[in-house]
């Protein structure tokens, strides 16, 4: 395993380290979001997604979410919006909202865009989506710091950045399912449902 600090080391250069190792195939990075840490590979690599739920411990029915750099990187990929999903992204991407929305064969996926300057940095040098979810034991508190992450996993990743401590009060992402014509709160979280709706 490898560590980089983005506090120590030029962003650039670790997004570039970062972007090449994801082309191999069955790799997991343990990153810094603006919410919580996170482990990320390849939205299409089987292999990498299945070592994410064996470290993390995470049951096969709970699907990962998508992070992008962008609404039109999601549709080029496949990801259909809805109105309401389209007038959320606009409003609060790139932010701590992820964004479920019905995909054909009565399926969901979730989305965020975030709003961290690596990771949004590394998803813009990409131009494709990343699994992700939160690099916590399934059931744990959420892990604030790169070593706590570290320990809470069945494993090792292949790449951890380190961003710094990320405050206690911070909240993981909120989560609403964006219909075409309704909001379903799936998560509580930054973003209040107040303001969702307020948004279309």
């Amino acid at each position: 395993m490898k560590k980089y600090d983005l506090r120590k080391n030029d962003i650039a250069e670790i997004i570039a380290i970062c972007a090449d190792a994801l082309k191999i195939p069955g790799c997991v990075l343990l990153t810094p979001t603006e919410t919580v840490y996170g482990l990320i590979c390849r939205y299409d690599d089987e292999k990498a997604v299945q070592r994410i739920y064996d470290l993390k411990g995470r049951e096969k029915n709970k699907p990962l979410a998508l992070f992008a750099d962008s609404v039109g990187t999601l549709e080029k990929f496949g990801v259909p919006l809805t109105r309401n999903a389209e007038k959320l992204a606009a409003k609060f991407c790139p932010g701590a909202l992820t964004i479920v929305v019905p995909i054909p064969d009565d399926d969901t996926v979730g989305f965020r865009i975030p709003d961290h300057p690596f990771m949004l940095g590394l998803l813009k040098r990409l131009k494709y989506p990343l699994a992700s979810t939160s690099a916590n034991r399934s059931g744990e508190p959420n892990a604030l710091n790169m070593n706590a992450a570290l320990e809470m996993l069945a494993g090792e990743v292949d790449i951890a950045v380190d961003g710094g401590a990320i405050p206690p009060a911070r909240l993981a992402s909120t989560v609403v399912m964006a219909l075409e014509n309704e909001l379903k709160i799936l998560r509580p979280g930054p973003v209040s449902e107040a303001q969702l709706h307020s948004a279309i």
